[in-house]
């Protein structure tokens, strides 16, 4: 119901990508795309480029006058940098001014050398690069205005970063949204933030890198979006493919995660009670989304048996250390000479932690809005929104906190 294609280089001339399957009516902008692309850039102990690229958003197809017209969605990103690297990344016959031979331990340059016959490791790099999310992002951005029409909100915190972790009792909700992307590190805690400063201040003088985790967090998603019939069907799978796919993540955890496996079964699961039917209250408020239904704990991440059950969604992310480092001490070996050295170094971040939670909030949208399509279909906002009322009707229920739907 809902894909993409991205495509670019990280130094081409720009990304682009290709969202179908987004019903007629739902209101986009070039600033909507733009915003989502910035917060993208948020992060201490990002490199220098994350300081003079920008990011010029072009939407191509799929969107007149403001509003999407159901067909494919086409946005580009254009490289600001394009005209250092036009001869170097030209698509016109010709030949570098430098083969690059030294691959990189923890990056795809190897294995893509070998894989696809190639002597030069940016034919790799430069496709393998995070600079592709900035195209997840925008796709992502317009998953995220779809699922706010029937009240779905994602974000995204980081919990750790390096060895340095946050510690909140409670989840933060869209009203924290500002104050989590206005800390220097994306960070819900404080004390914690201080202390993830001063890691990647200590990394950054060794000159090596840091990794951490990010917490995504659904509200609104209402029960029965994924499915139980197939493996591939199942809500949880779907998640960690896509929040795995994102460079450099090496662990996905949905809820409670790892830690679950060491509880007893007494303690491991997540009771359920009716909810308060109050409407005016959070919990009623929270309830239509669930048919009435409440879990006050969230071990399971608000998934069982592969389908959402109205509970919040929470999935942990975890992210290695960036493997290109300002001092290059990595052993490799030359593929030309065979013989032992270090690898090139790139430009490169200290950490890019606090952007990949931004990067996994999107991925998260997409899955949701993805599967919400599946669940609801339309080929107009108004329809999607409808048939999303209908089946919160049969719940014995009424939609709450929903967006109203763009006319027409």
């Amino acid at each position: 119901m809902l894909r993409y294609l991205t495509a670019g280089e990280s130094h081409g001339r720009a990304l682009v990508v290709i969202l179908e399957g987004v019903p007629a009516g739902l209101l986009v902008t070039a600033g909507d795309v733009q915003r989502g692309l910035a917060r993208r850039r948020l992060g201490f102990g990002r490199g220098p480029r994350m300081r003079f690229e920008a990011d010029e958003v072009s939407l191509v197809g799929g969107i007149r006058h403001g509003r999407t017209l159901g067909s494919p969605i086409a946005i580009e990103i254009a490289n600001t940098e394009w005209p250092k690297w036009e001869e170097e990344m030209s698509p016109a016959p010709g030949l570098p001014s430098k083969v690059l031979t030294q691959p990189r331990p923890g990056h795809a340059d190897l294995a893509g050398m070998l894989k696809y016959g190639l002597d030069d490791a940016r034919d790799v790099l430069e496709r393998a690069s995070a600079r592709e999310t900035a195209a997840r992002v925008a796709a992502g951005t317009v998953a995220k205005l779809l699922l706010q029409q029937i009240g779905v909100d994602v974000l995204s915190h980081i919990v750790q970063m390096g060895k340095a972790k946050a510690h909140t009792d409670a989840l933060p909700r869209r009203e924290d949204l500002p104050a989590i992307d206005g800390s220097q590190v994306r960070c819900f805690d404080p004390r914690a933030e201080k202390r993830m400063v001063a890691a990647i201040k200590a990394a950054a003088k060794a000159g090596d890198s840091l990794g951490g985790v990010a917490e995504v967090i659904a509200y609104g998603v209402p029960v029965g979006l994924g499915s139980h019939v197939h493996w591939d069907r199942r809500l949880d799978a779907l998640l960690a493919q896509a929040l795995m796919s994102i460079q450099a993540i090496k662990a996905v955890e949905i809820g409670e995660g790892a830690e679950v496996a060491a509880m007893l079964g007494s303690e491991a699961h997540d009771a359920i009670r009716m909810a308060d039917p109050d409407p005016d209250t959070p919990e009623g408020a929270a309830a239509t989304k669930s048919g009435g239904y409440m879990r006050d704990t969230h071990r399971a991440g608000g998934i069982e048996g592969g389908m959402s059950t109205g509970a919040p969604i929470v999935a942990r992310v975890s992210m290695k250390p960036l493997a290109t480092l300002n001092r290059p001490t990595l052993a490799t070996i030359d593929v030309v000479t065979k013989e032992s050295t270090v690898s090139f170094k790139e430009r490169t971040d200290v950490t890019a932690v606090p952007a990949m939670g931004v990067v996994a909030e999107t991925m998260t949208a997409l899955v949701l809005a993805g599967e919400a399509l599946r669940k609801f279909g339309g080929d107009s906002v108004d329809e999607f929104v409808r048939n999303h009322a209908g089946y919160l009707s049969t719940l014995g229920a009424t939609p709450s906190g929903a967006v109203p739907a763009a006319d027409g």
